[in-house]
């Protein structure tokens, strides 16, 4: 059995403060720990000050991004080892809107996914298509070599720390939601993938997510779907009320 994750991405939002009144008022999820993981990826500047109280609530921290390199003259950019060290342990890797608007290729990807997993820290590999492309008939090849690109140079017995998240890019931020079918079918293509990179027993054991607009009114139907295992949630894990019915949601 494959544990439920459910992973909160905040993006650019929240300063110091409203992050401290987040994990203040986030429902206790230590009840949920043995059947959900829940996860936190705040932004950078929040993550030393709210991971004290995450943990008391039973919550793992994570972060947004990192830089491929231990060190170095890379301005402005954070290590794996640095969010080590303050307490993270999930990072979300090629996520769409570092894929679109910081020009973010497969290769940077996979190198990312290879600095997480050294630290190590768990990645959350994001992998999606855009409307167009799903128009074209594509997304099951595009998403099969997004994939393979990311795990590229990745060995077996790492890939217990891999996490994936299908989110299809014209799905997030904009109310949008793949159907639980489409969802389904996507993420059941990922696992194939897998198996066929590695084999059964990998495919059958990593979690795949679903992301793109998953909110505390769908969350149940699409959590239903034997090959989703839980969610990156975006806008919905703002407000702790939300979010936690978000989460109780992979608790039935």
């Amino acid at each position: 059995m494959r544990k439920p994750i459910m992973a909160a991405n905040w993006k650019m939002n929240k300063n110091i403060q409203e992050a401290l009144d987040f994990a203040q008022d986030i429902e206790d999820a230590a009840s949920l720990a043995n059947q959900v993981e829940t996860v936190v990826c705040p932004p950078f500047t929040c993550l030393p000050a709210i991971a004290a109280a995450l943990e008391a609530k039973g919550v793992v921290l994570g972060a947004q991004n990192l830089y491929p390199a231990d060190q170095g003259a890379f301005t402005g950019e954070i290590s794996a080892g640095m969010l080590k060290e303050i307490g993270v342990d999930f990072c979300i890797i090629g996520h769409s809107e570092r894929r679109q608007y910081f020009n973010e290729t497969d290769e940077t990807v996979n190198k990312k996914v290879i600095a997480a997993l050294d630290a190590p820290l768990r990645p959350i590999l994001c992998v999606g298509e855009t409307l167009e492309q799903r128009e074209m008939g594509i997304t099951f090849d595009l998403v099969a070599m997004q994939v393979k690109a990311a795990l590229y140079g990745v060995a077996e017995g790492l890939m217990g720390n891999v996490v994936i998240a299908y989110e299809p890019v014209w799905a997030i931020g904009t109310g949008k939601t793949a159907t639980p079918e489409d969802a389904q079918d996507v993420c059941k293509a990922i696992r194939a993938v897998i198996a066929g990179v590695y084999n059964d027993t990998v495919a059958k054991a990593t979690s795949i997510l679903y992301g793109g607009s998953m909110n505390d009114k769908n969350a149940a139907d699409l959590l239903a779907r034997p090959d989703i295992d839980g969610g990156l949630i975006g806008g919905a894990s703002l407000k702790p009320d939300s979010f936690a019915v978000i989460v109780n949601a992979a608790n039935q």
